[in-house]
């Protein structure tokens, strides 16, 4: 019998923080159609979560982030019914090149600064769990589990350090 294997999907979300606001994207066609994201993607063939999440920020919003810029605040486990399980990184910046703007307009219909404690209605809820896991310091949590209850986890995570 053959043994399965464990597969999962490697997302990364940015949080562009400034003056206590977080730059959010509004979906335009398929999943979450417009409902309020955060920059995102996933990890292309060979490609860590850094380069892709520096990747993702140019592509989808037009800024240039250093890996020097970015904190890792968060992680989750996500399942979705009738998805393979993935897992998302959630990435902060506070200092970037450029003025954000909507550079997938096919994908994306309004870009928007919100502030981090009054979020718009109308949030995807993955990335919703990351933006609430990084407010309350929670370093993991896990959605779509069946128990969604943030948990910590022992030592607490140290912010991304680059290393090389």
């Amino acid at each position: 019998m053959a043994q399965a294997t464990n597969r999962v999907i490697l997302d990364v979300h940015l949080l562009l923080v400034r003056g206590g606001h977080v730059l959010l994207t509004q979906r335009r066609g398929g999943y979450g159609t417009g409902l309020w994201h955060l920059p995102s993607g996933k990890t292309e063939a060979g490609e860590s979560v850094i380069d892709a999440v520096i990747r993702e920020a140019y592509e989808e919003v037009g800024v240039t982030v250093s890996i020097a810029e970015l904190c890792c605040v968060h992680a989750v486990h996500v399942h979705h019914t009738g998805e393979e399980p993935r897992v998302g990184f959630f990435f902060e910046a506070t200092r970037w090149a450029g003025e954000p703007a909507n550079r997938e307009p096919d994908k994306c219909s309004a870009v928007g600064w919100f502030p981090l404690t009054d979020l718009p209605d109308g949030m995807i809820p993955y990335p919703a769990a990351g933006i609430s896991g990084y407010l309350s310091g929670v370093p993991f949590s896990v959605l779509g589990w069946g128990d969604d209850t943030p948990r910590p986890v022992s030592p607490p995570v140290r912010p991304f350090v680059a290393t090389g």
